[in-house]
C-alpha cells in the first residue's frame, strides 16, 4: 500500500501543503484523504488515531505517524533538497512537536479556512485521492 497522507480538508495551509507535496512527488508515491472524508475517518479508526489529534497524519508501512514525525517522514520522500529536512528527526519530539503545535493552533488565523471551493486536480493526481 502506498503511504497515505491524511490532512485537514478545511484548512488553507493544509491544502497548500498537499499541493506542495504533489509538486515534489512526481512518481506519485503518496496518496491523500482529508480527515473529514469517509476514507479518512476509516483510516483514523483503523490506526487508533486519537479523535482530538490536530495534526497531519502519515500512514506508512502499517503505522500512523503524527505531527512533526509525519512531516519529516514526508519530507524525506520528496524530490530535491527537502530530503535534508529529515535530519531534524534527531531533535527530541517534544521540541519538534511544540513548534508543530504552535503552527497548527494558529493555522486558521494565519491562513484561513476553506469556504466551499476546492481545487480540481488533473486526472493523474485525482486518482491519488481516496
Amino acid at each position: 500500500m502506498n503511504p497515505v497522507i491524511l490532512f485537514d480538508g478545511e484548512c488553507n495551509f493544509c491544502d497548500s501543503s498537499v499541493q506542495f507535496i504533489i509538486k515534489r512527488d512526481p512518481k506519485g508515491l503518496f496518496h491523500y484523504a482529508s480527515l473529514q472524508s469517509e476514507a479518512g475517518q476509516e483510516l483514523l479508526k483503523k490506526y487508533d488515531v486519537p479523535a482530538d489529534l490536530d495534526s497531519m497524519v502519515l500512514i506508512e508501512k502499517d503505522q500512523a505517524h503524527y505531527k512533526s514525525s509525519a512531516a519529516l517522514r514526508i519530507a524525506r520522500r520528496l524530490q530535491g533538497a527537502w530530503k535534508l529536512c529529515y535530519g531534524f528527526i534527531i531533535v527530541p519530539s517534544f521540541i519538534r512537536n511544540s513548534v508543530y503545535d504552535f503552527i497548527a493552533k494558529n493555522r486558521y488565523k494565519w491562513f484561513g479556512k476553506k469556504e466551499e471551493s476546492c481545487m480540481l486536480p488533473s486526472p493523474s493526481v485525482r486518482k491519488r485521492f481516496l
